[in-house]
């Protein structure tokens, strides 16, 4: 016949019984689960990131030029400003085709001259090819025909 336990050891039991029982209360506290289903658009605006957004090279070369040209255009339109203010008299078409003149042709120059680099970047490079001796070129051209369910490739050279 087994032995009965100790009533000390009845209390050992019972202190750590009730631990793990305290211990998985606690658990049971901090866990948990939201099964509800999550929208596919929310209402939460987005949130502006400190910095330049990330862009290409050519975007931010071009992101450059335009803050140049509209600090430009801004020195450009207040000496336009001055001169109109200062002779009381001037015709702003006249002053328009002046003062305009210069940053269209400086545009148009700029645009000529990004064409000009896009054109010699999409060249192919030219090869020069130097022989000693005599040279035999073969002009063949094979032409592959595959058709059918069992593939059956005819080769035809001319």
């Amino acid at each position: 016949m087994p032995t009965q336990p100790e009533p000390t050891d009845r209390a050992e039991v019972q202190k750590l019984a009730n631990a793990v029982e305290e211990a998985l209360a606690e658990e049971m506290k901090t866990f948990h689960r939201d099964d509800t289903p999550l929208p596919a658009v929310g209402t939460t605006p987005p949130v502006p990131q400190p910095g330049r957004p990330p862009m290409s090279q050519r975007a931010t070369d071009a992101s450059a030029l335009m803050l140049s040209g509209g600090a430009a255009s801004l020195l450009v339109g207040g000496s336009a400003s001055l001169v109109m203010l200062a002779s009381g008299s001037a015709d702003p078409v006249v002053c328009a085709v002046v003062l305009g003149a210069p940053a269209v042709l400086v545009l148009a120059i700029g645009r000529l001259v990004g064409r000009v680099k896009a054109t010699v970047e999409a060249a192919p490079p030219t090869h020069h090819h130097h022989y000693n001796g005599d040279v035999y070129q073969d002009q063949r051209s094979i032409n592959t025909t595959t058709r059918g369910v069992i593939a059956n490739t005819r080769n035809q050279t001319r």
